[in-house]
Order: C-alpha cells, then sequence, then structure tokens
C-alpha cells in the first residue's frame, strides 16, 4: 500500500488553517479532520470554559479518537493547537501566520470581542502557537506560512502539494 503523510495545520484561530486544509484534501486526496468538528460529533469534552464561552477540549479523547486513522497516514489534522498530539504522527507541520489588522476583521466577524478577541490577537503577536510548535515537534519539520490574502492561499496550497508529490516519491 503506498504511504502517504500526515500534515499538521495550526494558528490563531481565523488564520485560514480549515480553507486551506479542505483546499489542499480536494487536491491531492488527503483525509481532512478538523479537530474542533470531530470533538463536536464525538462530544469530546472536559467541560466548559466560562471566560471564553467554549468547552475545555478532551485531548486524551481526541488522540485516541485519531490513532488509528493517524498510522494509516494521509491525514491532514487543522487545530489551533499542537502540543499534545503525539510527535510521530506528523511529517510535516505549517503554522498559519496573519497581519494583526486583518486577523482582528476576520475574529470580529467570527463574533469574537472583548477579552477573547484581544487574547487571541495576543496569541498571533507573540507568535505563541509558532514556539508551541517548534517545542513540540522537529525543527525542521515546522514551518510558518502568511496566510492574508487569496494569492497567499494559492501559493500555500502549491507549495504544500509540492512537498505531499516530493515526499510521496520520497518513501514509496
Amino acid at each position: 500500500m503506498e504511504k502517504r503523510p500526515n500534515i499538521l495545520l495550526s494558528g490563531t484561530p481565523c488564520v485560514g488553517k480549515t480553507t486551506l486544509g479542505k483546499e489542499l484534501a480536494e487536491r491531492i486526496g488527503l483525509t481532512y479532520v478538523n479537530v474542533g468538528e470531530l470533538a463536536k460529533e464525538g462530544q469530546l469534552y472536559e467541560g466548559f470554559d466560562e471566560e471564553y464561552s467554549c468547552p475545555f477540549l478532551d485531548e486524551d479523547g481526541v488522540v485516541d479518537e485519531l490513532e488509528d486513522k493517524m498510522t494509516e497516514g494521509g491525514v491532514i489534522v487543522d487545530y489551533h493547537g499542537c502540543d499534545f498530539f503525539p510527535e510521530r504522527w506528523f511529517h510535516i507541520v505549517f503554522v498559519l501566520r496573519t497581519d494583526n489588522s486583518i486577523l482582528y476583521d476576520r475574529l470580529e466577524k467570527r463574533g469574537y470581542s472583548g477579552k477573547k478577541l484581544q487574547d487571541n490577537l495576543q496569541c498571533e503577536i507573540f507568535q505563541t502557537i509558532y514556539e508551541e510548535a517548534m517545542e513540540s515537534y522537529r525543527e525542521e519539520i515546522v514551518h510558518q506560512l502568511p496566510s492574508n490574502t487569496p494569492e497567499d492561499l494559492e501559493r500555500n496550497v502549491e507549495q504544500i502539494v509540492q512537498w505531499v508529490e516530493q515526499w510521496m516519491k520520497d518513501h514509496n
């Protein structure tokens, strides 16, 4: 059976992970998994965060749920956090980055306000997700990608498609 890589798309909410992930899955035939949707479908929660009006993710439950699929390979995982996924799962990690003025508008459109909006902007300013990825995975597999415009999206798709094609040549 042909081996296929696993890819992690991470970054602050509203940087374009879902758009990129779905587009990639369609173009290269990998399985797309949105962890937020997976958690919702499987009720993989450990309570509720009143301050941010959102549930606490059951990280162990998510890992258990994905284990078999990840072992098979060919999966694109989309989630804003990344430090709880096993390092062995991913062949490459992409952290999407968005300029703050653009991110502010996207977060606002999604209904974020107050502390939740400010904390997500600060998360982006301080490269929190990128640093988390660098601490969680081998440095050489972690890459930052700009995600501000439709042109960035197209460039990112092309770059990742080329990477996947090369990976498959090298590993099959």
